[in-house]
């Protein structure tokens, strides 16, 4: 896949194994579009990167959701371990612009005094989360963090309904 999107990941579909139908029983509060945000050092792998992501999703309480696309800086989204680990997941990346995480950071709840002054954001991983659930969006998991990486998890403002 290795697929690079410049903006938030559409909401008005659901990814299909949260979606309602005949036969399908319905899950609420379920989040549309749940987005995990991750921040890497230049080293880490995907498979560490998996992992964190996986973990995320089980200290969520969520461990069988399925993602609508991972999220990172723009600058690091051409980095084979984070497009690696989209295409394994089977969800695009999407590449957020330093406008965009600054605007999210004024919404993260952790502060990394490293990040903040290389990023000017808090945390990398919440921003970028943030950032692609849209301006609704929420965090369902503040930062977590592995030797190499961060992952945040948010979710559209938007829920599926009965």
């Amino acid at each position: 896949m290795g697929l690079v999107i410049h903006a938030r990941v559409p909401g008005s579909a659901p990814p299909p194994a949260l979606q309602h139908g005949p036969g399908r029983a319905p899950a609420p509060a379920t989040p549309r579009a749940l987005v995990a945000g991750i921040g890497f050092r230049q080293a880490t792998s995907a498979e560490e990167i998996l992992g964190l992501v996986a973990e995320g999703l089980r200290q969520a309480d969520l461990p069988g959701a399925h993602l609508a696309a991972l999220a990172t800086a723009e600058d690091r989204a051409g980095d084979p371990a984070i497009r690696a680990a989209a295409q394994s997941l089977g969800v695009p990346l999407v590449a957020i612009g330093v406008e965009a995480l600054r605007e999210a950071g004024r919404r993260v709840v952790t502060r990394s005094v490293r990040i903040e002054a290389l990023r000017g954001v808090g945390s990398l991983a919440e921003a970028a989360a943030l950032a692609a659930s849209g301006p609704e969006g929420r965090l369902i998991l503040p930062r977590i963090a592995s030797a190499g990486a961060t992952c945040a998890l948010a979710a559209s403002g938007d829920a599926l309904s009965s």
